[in-house]
């Protein structure tokens, strides 16, 4: 036959700003959840004087609709991560965003899409198994989340 070709590498690269300079990352990364029980902890943590009482409160709740999820996430039985198994599409589900998970220049977190119209589809994962992933569009941001607890999540 005939010989192969040469290898040739090519690498992608993601602006995460645009051509005016600003960013508009947010839009591109996948938004990194896990189940809101773990704010418990977040909670702990904040109340220590390690952590700066000016951004206890400077956090909001994103609203998604679920749009599409890998059937891995029915799958998990781990005690720390059977809360995938109650991630279902068309579902809104609520994902907090606080600090540490807070970005503390932006005062965002990653994945929060918070810059899309609605339409868009954007991504997330599950954090403890990152087969368990899937797609959701936004569907609004407020002050507190008010989802019932298996549908409450956090970045």
């Amino acid at each position: 036959g005939a010989p192969c070709p040469p290898l040739e590498e090519r690498a992608g690269c993601l602006d995460y700003s645009t051509p005016q300079g600003l960013d508009c990352g947010h839009s591109f990364v996948p938004a990194f959840i896990t189940t809101s029980a773990f704010n418990k902890e977040r909670t702990r943590q904040a109340a220590s004087p390690r952590w700066s009482t000016d951004t206890e409160d400077t956090g909001y709740c994103m609203e998604f609709k679920t749009e599409s999820l890998t059937p891995h996430c029915a799958l998990e039985n781990r005690p720390l991560t059977r809360w995938m198994q109650y991630l279902r599409e068309g579902y809104t589900v609520c994902v907090d965003c606080q600090p540490p998970a807070m970005n503390s220049v932006s005062l965002r977190c990653s994945g929060d899409g918070l810059d899309s119209d609605g339409n868009q589809t954007l991504h997330w994962q599950a954090i403890g198994n990152p087969r368990c992933q899937g797609t959701w569009k936004k569907v609004r941001r407020v002050d507190q989340c008010s989802c019932p607890a298996v549908h409450s999540f956090i970045f």
